[in-house]
Protein backbone atom coordinates (compact mmCIF):
# COMPACT_ATOMS: atom_id res chain seq x y z
CA UNK A 1 0.00 0.00 0.00
CA UNK A 2 3.03 2.12 0.98
CA UNK A 3 4.25 1.74 -2.59
CA UNK A 4 0.56 2.64 -4.11
CA UNK A 5 0.76 6.00 -1.83
CA UNK A 6 3.99 7.33 -3.15
CA UNK A 7 3.60 6.51 -6.46
CA UNK A 8 0.92 8.77 -6.78
CA UNK A 9 2.49 11.32 -4.62
CA UNK A 10 5.10 11.47 -7.32
CA UNK A 11 2.81 11.98 -10.11
CA UNK A 12 1.93 15.03 -8.88
CA UNK A 13 5.14 16.25 -8.55
CA UNK A 14 5.01 18.75 -11.24
CA UNK A 15 1.45 20.36 -9.80
CA UNK A 16 3.25 20.28 -6.53
CA UNK A 17 6.85 22.33 -7.72
CA UNK A 18 4.35 25.04 -9.36
CA UNK A 19 2.54 25.26 -5.92
CA UNK A 20 5.23 25.55 -4.13
CA UNK A 21 6.86 28.28 -5.73
CA UNK A 22 3.64 30.18 -5.19
CA UNK A 23 3.34 29.49 -2.17
CA UNK A 24 7.28 30.52 -1.09
CA UNK A 25 6.85 34.06 -2.80
CA UNK A 26 3.28 34.41 -1.11
CA UNK A 27 5.07 33.67 1.90
CA UNK A 28 7.92 36.45 1.61
CA UNK A 29 5.14 39.05 0.82
CA UNK A 30 4.11 38.30 4.42
CA UNK A 31 7.51 37.88 6.64
CA UNK A 32 6.49 40.81 9.25
CA UNK A 33 3.26 39.56 10.22
CA UNK A 34 0.35 41.90 10.98
CA UNK A 35 -0.61 43.68 14.20
CA UNK A 36 -1.26 41.89 17.41
CA UNK A 37 -5.20 40.88 17.19
CA UNK A 38 -5.82 41.34 20.78
CA UNK A 39 -9.58 40.93 21.35
CA UNK A 40 -10.58 41.14 17.74
CA UNK A 41 -13.42 43.03 16.00
CA UNK A 42 -14.94 43.43 19.23
CA UNK A 43 -17.81 46.53 20.37
CA UNK A 44 -18.29 47.57 24.13
CA UNK A 45 -21.76 48.26 24.88
CA UNK A 46 -20.73 49.62 28.35
CA UNK A 47 -17.69 50.59 30.23
CA UNK A 48 -18.02 46.85 32.64
CA UNK A 49 -17.08 44.70 29.47
CA UNK A 50 -20.16 42.97 30.03
CA UNK A 51 -22.24 43.99 27.23
CA UNK A 52 -20.30 43.85 23.76
CA UNK A 53 -20.73 42.81 19.94
CA UNK A 54 -17.85 40.70 18.32
CA UNK A 55 -17.49 39.95 14.61
CA UNK A 56 -15.53 37.32 12.76
CA UNK A 57 -14.50 37.32 8.97
CA UNK A 58 -12.80 34.49 7.27
CA UNK A 59 -11.57 33.33 3.92
CA UNK A 60 -10.52 29.64 2.78
CA UNK A 61 -9.12 30.18 -0.73
CA UNK A 62 -8.16 27.08 -1.81
CA UNK A 63 -5.41 26.21 -4.66
CA UNK A 64 -5.98 22.46 -5.98
CA UNK A 65 -4.14 19.34 -8.21
CA UNK A 66 -6.60 16.39 -8.49
CA UNK A 67 -6.44 13.18 -9.53
CA UNK A 68 -9.94 12.44 -11.11
CA UNK A 69 -11.44 9.15 -10.64
CA UNK A 70 -11.24 7.48 -13.76
CA UNK A 71 -13.98 7.72 -16.50
CA UNK A 72 -14.48 11.40 -14.69
CA UNK A 73 -15.93 14.58 -16.81
CA UNK A 74 -15.68 18.41 -16.19
CA UNK A 75 -17.82 20.78 -17.72
CA UNK A 76 -19.02 17.64 -20.28
CA UNK A 77 -14.59 16.90 -21.72
CA UNK A 78 -13.70 13.63 -20.39
CA UNK A 79 -10.74 14.71 -17.90
CA UNK A 80 -8.09 12.93 -16.05
CA UNK A 81 -6.83 16.30 -13.91
CA UNK A 82 -7.90 19.11 -12.79
CA UNK A 83 -6.05 22.36 -11.86
CA UNK A 84 -8.34 25.23 -10.01
CA UNK A 85 -8.60 27.90 -7.39
CA UNK A 86 -11.75 28.14 -5.28
CA UNK A 87 -13.38 28.91 -2.04
CA UNK A 88 -13.82 26.66 0.69
CA UNK A 89 -15.44 29.14 2.79
CA UNK A 90 -16.40 32.47 2.52
CA UNK A 91 -17.88 33.49 6.35
CA UNK A 92 -19.17 36.28 8.53
CA UNK A 93 -20.34 35.48 12.38
CA UNK A 94 -21.47 37.90 14.65
CA UNK A 95 -22.79 37.51 18.12
CA UNK A 96 -23.63 39.90 20.81
CA UNK A 97 -24.06 39.36 24.49
CA UNK A 98 -26.53 41.69 25.43
CA UNK A 99 -26.06 41.12 29.26
CA UNK A 100 -24.38 38.74 31.14
CA UNK A 101 -27.23 36.10 30.66
CA UNK A 102 -28.76 36.96 27.24
CA UNK A 103 -26.69 35.92 24.13
CA UNK A 104 -27.36 36.21 20.20
CA UNK A 105 -25.59 34.62 17.29
CA UNK A 106 -25.63 34.43 13.71
CA UNK A 107 -23.28 32.88 11.01
CA UNK A 108 -23.76 33.32 6.85
CA UNK A 109 -22.08 32.59 4.25
CA UNK A 110 -21.37 30.40 1.32
CA UNK A 111 -18.78 27.13 0.92
CA UNK A 112 -17.63 24.93 -2.19
CA UNK A 113 -17.54 26.96 -5.08
CA UNK A 114 -15.16 25.99 -7.56
CA UNK A 115 -14.89 27.16 -11.42
CA UNK A 116 -17.23 24.38 -12.54
CA UNK A 117 -19.78 23.75 -9.57
CA UNK A 118 -21.31 25.21 -6.52
CA UNK A 119 -23.32 28.40 -7.73
CA UNK A 120 -26.34 29.10 -7.30
CA UNK A 121 -29.36 26.69 -7.37
CA UNK A 122 -30.88 26.27 -10.68
CA UNK A 123 -27.81 27.45 -13.13
CA UNK A 124 -26.89 25.59 -15.66
CA UNK A 125 -24.47 26.85 -18.91
CA UNK A 126 -22.99 29.52 -20.28
CA UNK A 127 -23.68 33.27 -19.05
CA UNK A 128 -24.03 35.35 -15.95
CA UNK A 129 -25.72 32.70 -13.70
CA UNK A 130 -23.53 29.98 -14.83
CA UNK A 131 -23.86 26.44 -13.28
CA UNK A 132 -20.45 28.03 -10.85
CA UNK A 133 -21.57 31.21 -10.34
CA UNK A 134 -23.55 33.27 -7.89
CA UNK A 135 -24.05 30.52 -5.10
CA UNK A 136 -26.83 32.02 -2.53
CA UNK A 137 -25.51 33.28 0.89
CA UNK A 138 -27.09 31.52 3.81
CA UNK A 139 -27.36 30.95 7.61
CA UNK A 140 -25.13 28.42 9.10
CA UNK A 141 -26.23 29.61 12.77
CA UNK A 142 -29.02 31.19 14.30
CA UNK A 143 -29.67 30.88 18.01
CA UNK A 144 -30.51 33.04 21.15
CA UNK A 145 -29.19 31.52 24.96
CA UNK A 146 -30.02 32.42 28.24
CA UNK A 147 -27.75 31.75 31.16
CA UNK A 148 -29.12 30.02 34.00
CA UNK A 149 -26.28 29.97 35.84
CA UNK A 150 -23.50 32.59 34.13
CA UNK A 151 -20.18 31.25 34.04
CA UNK A 152 -19.88 34.53 36.21
CA UNK A 153 -22.25 35.56 38.90
CA UNK A 154 -22.95 39.24 37.24
CA UNK A 155 -23.83 40.79 40.82
CA UNK A 156 -20.59 39.74 42.38
CA UNK A 157 -18.43 38.95 40.21
CA UNK A 158 -17.15 35.57 41.40
CA UNK A 159 -16.56 32.75 38.80
CA UNK A 160 -19.23 29.55 39.31
CA UNK A 161 -17.70 26.40 39.51
CA UNK A 162 -21.22 25.10 37.73
CA UNK A 163 -22.68 26.09 35.04
CA UNK A 164 -25.53 25.93 32.58
CA UNK A 165 -26.86 27.68 29.96
CA UNK A 166 -30.67 27.14 28.07
CA UNK A 167 -30.73 28.12 23.88
CA UNK A 168 -32.80 27.54 20.36
CA UNK A 169 -32.60 27.78 17.22
CA UNK A 170 -30.63 26.95 14.19
CA UNK A 171 -27.63 25.62 16.27
CA UNK A 172 -23.80 23.45 16.54
CA UNK A 173 -24.10 22.37 19.75
CA UNK A 174 -23.50 18.30 17.90
CA UNK A 175 -23.26 15.59 19.51
CA UNK A 176 -20.89 12.24 18.54
CA UNK A 177 -17.37 13.97 19.20
CA UNK A 178 -15.48 17.64 20.05
CA UNK A 179 -14.50 17.14 16.04
CA UNK A 180 -18.48 17.25 15.54
CA UNK A 181 -18.53 21.13 16.54
CA UNK A 182 -15.28 21.53 15.34
CA UNK A 183 -14.25 25.19 14.50
CA UNK A 184 -12.86 25.94 11.14
CA UNK A 185 -10.90 28.88 11.56
CA UNK A 186 -8.14 26.50 13.65
CA UNK A 187 -7.81 23.15 12.32
CA UNK A 188 -4.64 20.89 12.99
CA UNK A 189 -4.71 20.10 9.21
CA UNK A 190 -6.34 21.41 6.26
CA UNK A 191 -9.30 20.11 6.88
CA UNK A 192 -11.93 18.17 9.05
CA UNK A 193 -12.13 14.69 7.74
CA UNK A 194 -16.04 14.63 7.07
CA UNK A 195 -17.00 11.33 8.63
CA UNK A 196 -17.40 13.49 11.77
CA UNK A 197 -20.27 15.21 10.13
CA UNK A 198 -22.33 12.15 9.09
CA UNK A 199 -25.32 13.82 8.43
CA UNK A 200 -24.27 16.34 6.52
CA UNK A 201 -26.82 18.44 4.17
CA UNK A 202 -29.36 15.10 4.67
CA UNK A 203 -30.92 15.66 7.59
CA UNK A 204 -29.43 19.06 8.84
CA UNK A 205 -28.72 22.61 7.17
CA UNK A 206 -24.53 22.09 6.47
CA UNK A 207 -24.31 20.00 9.87
CA UNK A 208 -26.81 22.28 11.53
CA UNK A 209 -30.47 21.34 12.81
CA UNK A 210 -33.23 23.68 14.40
CA UNK A 211 -34.00 22.50 18.10
CA UNK A 212 -33.01 23.23 22.02
CA UNK A 213 -29.77 22.61 23.67
CA UNK A 214 -28.30 22.72 27.36
CA UNK A 215 -24.48 23.27 28.02
CA UNK A 216 -22.19 24.13 30.70
CA UNK A 217 -19.80 22.97 33.18
CA UNK A 218 -19.75 20.97 35.84
CA UNK A 219 -15.86 21.23 37.88
CA UNK A 220 -14.10 19.93 34.87
CA UNK A 221 -16.57 17.90 33.09
CA UNK A 222 -17.68 20.17 30.22
CA UNK A 223 -21.43 18.73 28.80
CA UNK A 224 -23.50 19.89 25.77
CA UNK A 225 -27.47 18.16 25.05
CA UNK A 226 -29.66 19.06 22.21
CA UNK A 227 -33.08 17.77 21.40
CA UNK A 228 -33.72 18.66 17.42
CA UNK A 229 -35.98 18.34 15.05
CA UNK A 230 -33.91 16.65 11.97
CA UNK A 231 -34.89 18.36 8.11
CA UNK A 232 -37.64 16.38 6.13
CA UNK A 233 -35.58 13.61 3.79
CA UNK A 234 -37.24 11.78 1.07
CA UNK A 235 -34.72 10.00 -0.43
CA UNK A 236 -35.90 6.78 -2.33
CA UNK A 237 -34.82 3.16 -1.20
CA UNK A 238 -33.26 0.73 -4.21
CA UNK A 239 -34.18 -2.77 -4.81
CA UNK A 240 -32.41 -4.79 -2.52
CA UNK A 241 -28.93 -6.15 -3.53
CA UNK A 242 -28.94 -9.73 -4.44
CA UNK A 243 -26.11 -10.74 -2.13
CA UNK A 244 -25.97 -7.74 0.47
CA UNK A 245 -29.83 -7.55 0.80
CA UNK A 246 -31.90 -4.43 1.70
CA UNK A 247 -30.18 -1.18 1.26
CA UNK A 248 -31.06 1.77 3.49
CA UNK A 249 -31.27 5.63 2.91
CA UNK A 250 -32.21 8.99 4.52
CA UNK A 251 -35.58 8.86 4.87
CA UNK A 252 -37.40 10.21 7.68
CA UNK A 253 -40.82 11.20 6.77
CA UNK A 254 -42.39 13.55 9.51
CA UNK A 255 -39.06 13.22 11.25
CA UNK A 256 -39.39 12.39 14.97
CA UNK A 257 -37.33 14.52 17.59
CA UNK A 258 -33.39 13.79 17.55
CA UNK A 259 -31.42 13.62 20.93
CA UNK A 260 -27.83 13.79 21.36
CA UNK A 261 -24.93 15.14 23.23
CA UNK A 262 -20.71 15.40 23.60
CA UNK A 263 -19.29 15.01 27.47
CA UNK A 264 -15.75 15.55 27.86
CA UNK A 265 -13.47 15.58 31.00
CA UNK A 266 -10.92 18.33 30.82
CA UNK A 267 -8.12 17.55 33.22
CA UNK A 268 -5.74 20.25 32.72
CA UNK A 269 -6.32 24.17 31.05
CA UNK A 270 -9.92 24.38 30.92
CA UNK A 271 -11.71 25.37 27.63
CA UNK A 272 -14.13 27.85 27.25
CA UNK A 273 -17.40 27.17 26.15
CA UNK A 274 -19.07 30.15 25.26
CA UNK A 275 -19.68 29.05 21.70
CA UNK A 276 -19.44 25.10 20.31
CA UNK A 277 -16.59 25.81 17.88
CA UNK A 278 -14.01 23.80 19.75
CA UNK A 279 -10.51 24.42 18.58
CA UNK A 280 -8.15 21.94 16.60
CA UNK A 281 -4.92 23.11 17.16
CA UNK A 282 -3.92 26.19 20.21
CA UNK A 283 -0.18 26.25 18.10
CA UNK A 284 1.60 25.87 21.64
CA UNK A 285 -0.61 28.48 23.52
CA UNK A 286 -2.54 26.40 25.92
CA UNK A 287 -1.75 22.42 27.72
CA UNK A 288 -4.73 20.44 27.14
CA UNK A 289 -5.68 16.80 27.83
CA UNK A 290 -9.23 15.65 27.20
CA UNK A 291 -11.60 12.48 26.82
CA UNK A 292 -14.88 12.81 25.68
CA UNK A 293 -17.53 10.57 24.64
CA UNK A 294 -20.82 11.53 22.77
CA UNK A 295 -24.25 10.12 21.17
CA UNK A 296 -26.98 11.10 18.48
CA UNK A 297 -30.22 9.04 18.56
CA UNK A 298 -32.94 9.67 15.36
CA UNK A 299 -35.90 6.98 15.83
CA UNK A 300 -36.95 5.99 11.86
CA UNK A 301 -34.42 8.38 10.15
CA UNK A 302 -33.77 5.83 7.38
CA UNK A 303 -35.87 3.80 4.99
CA UNK A 304 -35.10 0.43 3.19
CA UNK A 305 -36.65 -1.94 0.67
CA UNK A 306 -37.47 -5.40 0.92
CA UNK A 307 -39.23 -7.88 -1.49
CA UNK A 308 -41.10 -10.80 -0.11
CA UNK A 309 -43.01 -13.22 -2.09
CA UNK A 310 -42.69 -10.34 -5.33
CA UNK A 311 -44.45 -8.20 -2.76
CA UNK A 312 -42.25 -4.86 -1.90
CA UNK A 313 -42.09 -4.10 1.66
CA UNK A 314 -40.89 -1.39 3.62
CA UNK A 315 -38.74 -0.89 6.56
CA UNK A 316 -38.05 1.99 9.07
CA UNK A 317 -34.55 1.93 10.89
CA UNK A 318 -33.34 4.39 13.46
CA UNK A 319 -29.76 6.43 13.46
CA UNK A 320 -28.02 5.81 16.22
CA UNK A 321 -24.30 6.83 16.29
CA UNK A 322 -21.33 6.66 19.28
CA UNK A 323 -18.01 8.52 19.18
CA UNK A 324 -15.35 8.55 21.82
CA UNK A 325 -12.29 10.48 21.13
CA UNK A 326 -9.30 12.11 23.09
CA UNK A 327 -7.53 15.29 22.60
CA UNK A 328 -4.24 16.64 23.58
CA UNK A 329 -2.35 19.70 22.86
CA UNK A 330 0.74 20.01 24.94
CA UNK A 331 4.25 22.15 25.19
CA UNK A 332 7.22 19.44 24.71
CA UNK A 333 11.05 19.81 25.10
CA UNK A 334 12.70 22.76 26.51
CA UNK A 335 10.17 25.69 27.25
CA UNK A 336 12.92 28.37 25.52
CA UNK A 337 12.29 26.04 22.28
CA UNK A 338 8.66 26.99 22.54
CA UNK A 339 7.87 23.47 20.79
CA UNK A 340 4.29 21.09 21.09
CA UNK A 341 2.82 18.74 19.95
CA UNK A 342 -0.86 18.51 19.14
CA UNK A 343 -3.37 15.30 18.85
CA UNK A 344 -7.02 13.62 18.10
CA UNK A 345 -8.23 10.66 17.65
CA UNK A 346 -11.75 9.50 18.07
CA UNK A 347 -13.49 6.24 17.28
CA UNK A 348 -17.13 6.16 15.52
CA UNK A 349 -19.44 3.48 15.74
CA UNK A 350 -22.63 4.44 13.07
CA UNK A 351 -26.10 2.83 12.77
CA UNK A 352 -27.87 3.83 10.03
CA UNK A 353 -29.43 1.13 8.76
CA UNK A 354 -28.69 -2.05 6.59
CA UNK A 355 -25.90 -1.32 3.69
CA UNK A 356 -26.47 2.59 4.48
CA UNK A 357 -23.74 4.16 2.56
CA UNK A 358 -22.70 7.38 1.21
CA UNK A 359 -20.02 9.02 -1.38
CA UNK A 360 -19.05 12.56 -1.19
CA UNK A 361 -16.27 14.71 -3.04
CA UNK A 362 -15.33 18.47 -1.30
CA UNK A 363 -15.69 21.06 -3.80
CA UNK A 364 -15.92 18.27 -6.67
CA UNK A 365 -15.85 20.08 -9.88
CA UNK A 366 -16.84 16.99 -12.27
CA UNK A 367 -20.19 16.77 -13.02
CA UNK A 368 -20.70 12.81 -13.89
CA UNK A 369 -19.21 9.81 -15.98
CA UNK A 370 -18.80 9.78 -19.53
CA UNK A 371 -20.92 8.00 -20.79
CA UNK A 372 -19.48 6.20 -23.18
CA UNK A 373 -17.58 4.25 -20.42
CA UNK A 374 -18.90 0.72 -19.59
CA UNK A 375 -21.05 0.94 -15.57
CA UNK A 376 -18.88 -1.74 -15.25
CA UNK A 377 -15.29 -0.04 -15.43
CA UNK A 378 -16.63 3.14 -13.25
CA UNK A 379 -15.54 3.74 -9.74
CA UNK A 380 -18.26 3.03 -6.86
CA UNK A 381 -16.83 6.11 -5.23
CA UNK A 382 -18.34 8.27 -7.70
CA UNK A 383 -17.11 10.90 -10.57
CA UNK A 384 -13.94 13.64 -9.52
CA UNK A 385 -12.65 13.46 -6.12
CA UNK A 386 -15.10 11.44 -4.33
CA UNK A 387 -14.66 8.96 -1.92
CA UNK A 388 -16.37 6.64 0.08
CA UNK A 389 -17.72 9.16 2.73
CA UNK A 390 -19.55 7.24 5.71
CA UNK A 391 -21.60 4.24 6.18
CA UNK A 392 -22.92 1.98 9.30
CA UNK A 393 -19.74 0.47 10.33
CA UNK A 394 -16.81 1.63 12.30
CA UNK A 395 -14.82 4.98 11.67
CA UNK A 396 -11.79 5.50 13.63
CA UNK A 397 -9.71 8.70 12.88
CA UNK A 398 -6.12 9.85 14.14
CA UNK A 399 -4.37 12.82 13.00
CA UNK A 400 -1.00 14.37 14.71
CA UNK A 401 1.63 17.49 14.92
CA UNK A 402 4.39 18.57 15.75
CA UNK A 403 4.70 23.05 16.31
CA UNK A 404 8.87 23.49 15.23
CA UNK A 405 10.80 24.87 17.46
CA UNK A 406 10.87 29.04 17.39
CA UNK A 407 11.70 32.25 19.21
CA UNK A 408 9.15 33.79 21.19
CA UNK A 409 9.10 36.73 19.18
CA UNK A 410 8.76 34.77 15.95
CA UNK A 411 5.68 35.09 13.87
CA UNK A 412 6.43 32.25 11.36
CA UNK A 413 5.94 29.29 12.63
CA UNK A 414 6.09 25.42 11.18
CA UNK A 415 3.67 22.97 12.16
CA UNK A 416 3.99 19.45 10.28
CA UNK A 417 1.46 16.81 10.58
CA UNK A 418 -0.38 13.71 9.09
CA UNK A 419 -3.64 11.88 9.73
CA UNK A 420 -4.81 8.71 8.78
CA UNK A 421 -8.96 7.61 9.12
CA UNK A 422 -9.52 3.93 9.11
CA UNK A 423 -13.51 2.51 7.61
CA UNK A 424 -14.77 -0.64 7.81
CA UNK A 425 -18.03 -0.06 6.54
CA UNK A 426 -20.56 -2.90 6.22
CA UNK A 427 -21.60 -2.18 2.41
CA UNK A 428 -18.03 -2.80 1.20
CA UNK A 429 -16.17 -5.82 1.36
CA UNK A 430 -12.45 -3.86 1.86
CA UNK A 431 -11.71 -1.94 4.41
CA UNK A 432 -10.64 1.52 2.99
CA UNK A 433 -7.52 3.75 4.61
CA UNK A 434 -6.75 7.22 3.47
CA UNK A 435 -3.68 9.39 4.40
CA UNK A 436 -3.18 13.41 4.42
CA UNK A 437 0.19 14.86 5.25
CA UNK A 438 0.73 18.79 4.89
CA UNK A 439 2.03 21.45 6.90
CA UNK A 440 0.84 24.46 8.96
CA UNK A 441 2.77 27.71 7.89
CA UNK A 442 1.45 30.06 10.53
CA UNK A 443 2.55 33.48 9.92
CA UNK A 444 0.28 34.91 12.11
CA UNK A 445 -1.32 32.01 14.01
CA UNK A 446 -4.35 31.13 12.88
CA UNK A 447 -5.22 34.30 11.71
CA UNK A 448 -2.99 34.27 8.80
CA UNK A 449 -1.80 30.98 8.03
CA UNK A 450 -0.77 29.33 4.61
CA UNK A 451 -1.21 25.07 4.58
CA UNK A 452 -0.51 22.88 1.84
CA UNK A 453 -1.58 19.24 2.17
CA UNK A 454 -1.75 16.03 0.00
CA UNK A 455 -4.44 13.44 0.29
CA UNK A 456 -4.52 9.96 -0.77
CA UNK A 457 -7.88 7.93 -1.34
CA UNK A 458 -8.70 4.38 -2.10
CA UNK A 459 -11.01 3.54 -5.13
CA UNK A 460 -13.68 0.87 -5.08
CA UNK A 461 -14.97 -1.19 -7.95
CA UNK A 462 -17.26 -4.26 -8.51
CA UNK A 463 -15.35 -7.09 -8.52
CA UNK A 464 -17.51 -10.34 -9.03
CA UNK A 465 -19.91 -8.59 -7.23
CA UNK A 466 -17.76 -7.86 -4.09
CA UNK A 467 -16.87 -4.61 -3.50
CA UNK A 468 -13.14 -3.78 -3.46
CA UNK A 469 -10.51 -1.54 -3.29
CA UNK A 470 -8.18 -1.44 -6.54
CA UNK A 471 -6.56 1.27 -7.16
CA UNK A 472 -6.05 4.67 -5.26
CA UNK A 473 -5.75 8.39 -6.52
CA UNK A 474 -4.81 11.57 -4.88
CA UNK A 475 -4.93 15.09 -4.33
CA UNK A 476 -2.84 18.30 -3.73
CA UNK A 477 -4.16 21.41 -1.99
CA UNK A 478 -2.96 24.84 -0.64
CA UNK A 479 -4.80 26.14 1.82
CA UNK A 480 -4.85 30.45 1.96
CA UNK A 481 -6.50 31.26 5.15
CA UNK A 482 -7.10 34.79 6.99
CA UNK A 483 -9.93 35.75 9.24
CA UNK A 484 -9.99 38.44 11.65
Amino acid sequence: MHKVFISQFVACRRNILIFSLVFFCYLSSFSQGSEPYGKGLRIDLDSSGHRYLRVIFWNQIWMRSIQHNPGSIVNEQPTKNTWDIGARRLRLLGYAQITPRYLILFHIGINNQTFATGGAPGGSGTGPNGIAKKPAVFFHDAWNEYAVIPAVNPVTGIRNKYTLYFGAGLHYWNGISRMSSASTLNFLALDAPMVNWPLVENSDQFVRQFGLYVKGKLGKLNYSMHLNKPFATNLTPPDPDPIRGPIAVDNNGNSNPAIGGYFDYQFLDQEENLLPFRVGTYVGTRKIFNIGAGFFHNNNGTLSKNIINSQEVFNKHDITLFGLDVFADLPIGKPSRNMAFTGYSVLYKYDLGPNYLRTIGIMNPSSGFDPGMPSNERTLNGPGNARMFIGTGDIWYTQAGILLPNKTNDKLKLQPYAAYTFKRLEANDDAGHYFDIGCNFFLDAHHAKITPQYSSRPLYFDVNGKRNVTQRKGEFMLQFQIYL
